[in-house]
């Protein structure tokens, strides 16, 4: 049953009574609470879906917590105080802030509830396990995807997420390596277009207007590589795109080709996998102390799993992804 509070938004999903893991029946199902930072996100809505097409499988009840607006660490630490309360098994926190996460943490510790860390690195406390997507990496492998597609040359500019931000400063230094590892490529330049579908519109008109020739444009997510389509449109221009997230949104300029391919974070995937480590905890089964997911490029040839809504994907298993 879905509910809802003053500045929060609290959803809950999945089986009162069910299967375990390995067949056994549970008298009573676990709680999971699951912390993601927006409500309006496709990203975070993808882990939320992940979360609860696992809680189904596996028998337990998963408690969403979801601050009332973007990056509210404040609604967010109310939110932890709001968990405690219910007396979860186990907690997947994906904070809103890494850097002023410590105080929610220490009272997840201090309530000795299992600590599942998702997506965002937390700085400190004790986790009992961590499941994340390497920037540097998937942004490496997109890159060469790119520069695959060019054929080992041309001219190429790049569309950076927001300064600060760890997943686009992760990006964007796996975008340049991955160039340099060609001699036939120059970068002409790169920007800043904070992740916003109208800025790289925007900041990839200004590149156009300032670069006679760009042969490929590497946009740390799928909202810019789509502003980037907009402004090569609006100007009669042609060049190679490649983006990150593989959200569902970037599918059909996949199928087109006005997207060549799209790094795949795959918060759905997280979600799955974060909701049955938490799941094995508590129900007393061993469980890696770190997952990284597997970097990996979306294109023509494999987009079909992404071209439906996040809540009708099939899991990848715990134990799939740890054998990669």
């Amino acid at each position: 049953m879905d509910q809802v509070r003053p500045s929060t938004l609290r959803m809950a999903a999945g089986i009162a009574l069910a299967f375990g893991l390995c067949g056994a029946p549970y008298a009573q199902a676990e709680t999971i609470a699951v912390f993601t930072k927006s409500q309006g996100s496709p990203i975070f809505a993808a882990l939320r879906a992940g979360a609860g097409v696992a809680a189904k499988s596996l028998g337990v009840e998963v408690i969403h917590y979801v601050p009332s607006t973007a990056d509210n660490v404040a609604d967010q630490n109310k939110l932890v105080d709001d968990a405690i309360k219910d007396k979860p098994a186990a907690i997947v926190f994906d904070p809103v802030d890494f850097n002023k996460a410590q105080g929610a943490v220490d009272k997840i510790n201090a309530a000795q509830i299992p600590l599942f860390n998702a997506n965002e690195r937390l700085k400190g406390g004790t986790i009992a396990g961590y499941v994340g997507i390497d920037d540097v990496a998937l942004a490496k492998d997109t890159g060469r995807y790119l520069i695959k597609a060019l054929k080992g040359k041309g001219n190429v500019v790049i569309l950076d997420g927001p300064d600060g931000n760890r997943t686009a400063t992760g990006r964007a230094q796996g975008f340049r390596d991955a160039i340099k590892e060609f001699a036939d490529v120059r970068l002409l330049a790169g920007k800043p277009a904070n992740y916003a579908r109208a800025t790289g519109k925007d900041v990839t008109a200004q590149l156009l207007r300032a670069y006679p020739q760009i042969d490929g444009i590497l946009a740390a997510n799928d909202p810019m590589a789509i502003g980037a389509v907009d402004a090569l449109k609006a100007a009669g221009r042609k060049a190679q795109v490649v983006a990150i997230n593989a959200s569902r949104e970037a599918m059909e300029l996949i199928k087109s080709g006005d997207i060549v391919g799209s790094g795949d974070y795959d918060t759905f995937a997280l979600g799955c996998v974060a909701l049955e480590m938490a799941v094995r905890s508590a129900r007393k089964e061993d469980v890696p102390k770190e997952v990284m997911l597997k970097a990996a490029v979306v294109d023509k040839t494999n987009y079909a799993p992404f071209d439906q809504p996040a809540d009708k994907r099939q899991c990848p298993t715990l134990a799939g992804v740890a054998e990669k």
